[in-house]
């Protein structure tokens, strides 16, 4: 166990902001998943932006990476424009 005041605090700080990312990114794997999931075209693109927005606001506070967001969004927009 820690024995200096600062790493103690560190390791509150760190709890508490892994559980922010965790929620954070778990939200986005749902959204990606809820949009992966719909097969009318119409749902998808009015979905996608949305999406899109928490994909680029999650890569820029780097809970998940920027390539990681770019790879997602462009799958996804392949999906929507494989719907029928």
């Amino acid at each position: 166990m820690a024995n200096h005041k600062s790493s103690l605090k560190r390791i509150r700080q760190t709890k508490v902001k892994n559980l922010h990312n965790r929620y954070y990114a778990k939200t986005m794997r749902n959204a990606v998943r809820k949009l992966r999931s719909l097969t009318d075209k119409e749902e998808a693109v009015k979905l996608y932006p949305s999406v899109q927005k928490m994909l680029d606001r999650l890569a820029k506070t780097n809970i998940i990476h920027k390539n990681k967001a770019a790879n997602l969004k462009s799958s996804l927009c392949n999906h929507i424009n494989n719907l029928a």
